[in-house]
């Protein structure tokens, strides 16, 4: 059964995620508040996507309490529950998830689904309003013109703009946005974060961010995540270069032991000859 946050958008709880004997995520404690907006920085594989992964509902936990907009995710959660979750969770991934073949507007109206269902939901016959309102959010983003443009003749930033128009259209009560600005020139990224924040003005923004300089212009508290746990929380004016080179400086000792291990276990499997 469901339970309510009382003031939190997520809490966890001694989550401890792992796969194939890899610890992914271990993390004693983390709760983010409605309206907040973070960023979480980390070298690759420190655990940022698995933690987004966690929260939207893609990965239940070994062990540990998650909890996110009044729900509990601790296990799998029924279809239902998972879809309305699912509504109130906007997400913008580096993947973009646009339809190619769609047009702009039509993507954007995806966005709508979790209003729509049943005949209108499969044959994408829109109420009026709802593509009013589809308008309304390209407008919003500077592509109206561009609203009949199949995706993929789209650039890498209108098709990010399209991605954030969508969030508008859906309305979430929480936003994922792992590496929005992922191959897109320092311009393009600026004006998609801008235009992400607004997007977020009634919601919590979690987003992944490789570029420092975004920061600012993204969250106002900045979490460092290292080998799945957290090396810092702490306000945007408290994170400096050197919290930053200290969170991507290799850790020798882990690194050194994680590779005895490996080297241990293919050893046991017989597989000596291969790196």
């Amino acid at each position: 059964m469901s339970t309510t946050i009382a003031t939190g958008c997520l809490t966890l709880e001694s989550v401890f995620c792992a796969a194939q004997g890899r610890t992914l995520l271990a993390i004693d404690r983390l709760t983010v508040a409605h309206g907040e907006r973070v960023a979480i920085v980390g070298h690759n594989g420190a655990g940022k996507s698995t933690l987004l992964r966690l929260v939207s509902g893609f990965l239940p936990p070994v062990s540990g309490q998650v909890e996110v907009l009044g729900r509990t995710l601790d296990r799998p959660l029924p279809a239902r529950e998972l879809r309305a979750l699912r509504v109130e969770v906007g997400q913008v991934m580096q993947g973009l998830h646009l339809v190619s073949r769609l047009s702009a507007r039509e993507n954007v109206l995806v966005g709508s689904l979790g209003r729509i269902t049943g005949w209108r939901s499969w044959t994408r016959c829109f109420p009026l309003h709802e593509m009013a309102r589809a308008e309304a959010a390209l407008r919003a983003v500077g592509l109206l013109a561009r609203a009949d443009t199949r995706a993929d003749r789209l650039s890498g930033g209108e098709r990010q703009k399209v991605a954030v128009a969508r969030l508008l259209m859906q309305r979430p009560r929480l936003i994922l946005a792992d590496e929005p600005t992922a191959a897109l020139d320092p311009s393009a990224a600026a004006e998609v974060c801008h235009l992400l924040v607004k997007a977020a003005a009634e919601a919590a923004l979690i987003t992944v961010v490789h570029t420092p300089s975004l920061l600012p212009l993204l969250a106002d508290r900045v979490i460092g995540l290292k080998l799945g746990r957290i090396a810092f929380d702490l306000p945007l004016a408290s994170v400096d270069d050197q919290k930053l080179v200290d969170l991507y400086r290799p850790d020798a000792d882990r690194n050194r032991t994680l590779c005895q291990a490996s080297a241990a276990q293919r050893s046991e499997a017989g597989l000596e000859a291969f790196p």
